[in-house]
């Protein structure tokens, strides 16, 4: 099921058109990982300063400064320590590119985009977070974190993975192994917004060698879709 979802959200377009002077940007080489089209138009001399405007499906859906986006691209490397350390604006990237197919992501910049679903789900501080792991040797760096999670909020909090080590028990928390591998290539999570619909979001990622291909959205349906495939297991 993970396979199919991951094959419907490839049909869906956005295009970024980046309005700019003669100054050059990096913008194509950076979104060369998802499927964004980009396009420039130029701005007549003393006019403002570059901005893009983001079509989705051929309709206007929003602006943002060149220069936010740019800083905005390179998440950070080093996760904070507290969930609520996730910086504003890497939440405004997450709603950018939501349901954009990404290619040839690196471990680090998945966990920039896992940080965000989880310190979405500290924040509203109850329903059910699930979690695939792929392993749960892969869990073991992230025990403390998902202590946290579970004993500083009222959260259900579900972990998938092939069982490969012995997790600590923690109130909260509920382990599931997949018996069948059927998931091992794929990092995923699912947040159901703990009854706030606008609140839920989701992260699909399969596992390509050293990198991922996937997508991430807060369409509370598409959310739904990812826990049914978690759940079937």
């Amino acid at each position: 099921m993970l396979d199919s979802l991951l094959a419907s959200v490839r049909d869906h377009s956005r295009q970024f058109t980046v309005y700019r002077g003669d100054e050059q940007t990096d913008l194509e080489t950076q979104f060369a990982a998802h499927s964004v089209e980009i396009a420039h138009r130029q701005l007549p001399p003393h006019g403002p300063e570059p901005f893009v405007i983001i079509e989705e499906d051929g309709e206007f859906a929003g602006t943002v400064p060149v220069a936010r986006l740019e800083r905005l691209l390179e998440p950070p490397v080093v996760r904070p320590p507290e969930p609520d350390d996730v910086s504003e604006g890497y939440r405004v990237l997450f709603e950018l590119l939501d349901e954009t197919v990404f290619t040839a992501m690196e471990r680090r910049q998945l966990l920039a985009v896992s940080r965000e679903i989880e310190e979405r789900a500290f924040r509203t501080g109850a329903g059910t977070l699930r979690v695939g792991f792929q392993t749960l040797s892969a869990f073991e760096p992230q025990v403390e974190v998902y202590r946290t999670l579970a004993t500083d909020t009222a959260l259900d909090i579900h972990i998938y993975a092939v069982d490969d080590w012995s997790p600590p028990h923690i109130s909260g928390v509920t382990y599931y192994d997949y018996a069948e591998n059927t998931h091992e290539r794929y990092w995923v999570l699912a947040f159901d917004g703990g009854g706030d619909e606008s609140r839920a979001c989701g992260l699909v990622a399969q596992q390509r060698g050293d990198e991922y291909d996937g997508f991430w959205s807060d369409d509370p349906a598409v959310v739904a879709d990812i826990t049914a495939a978690l759940t079937d297991e």
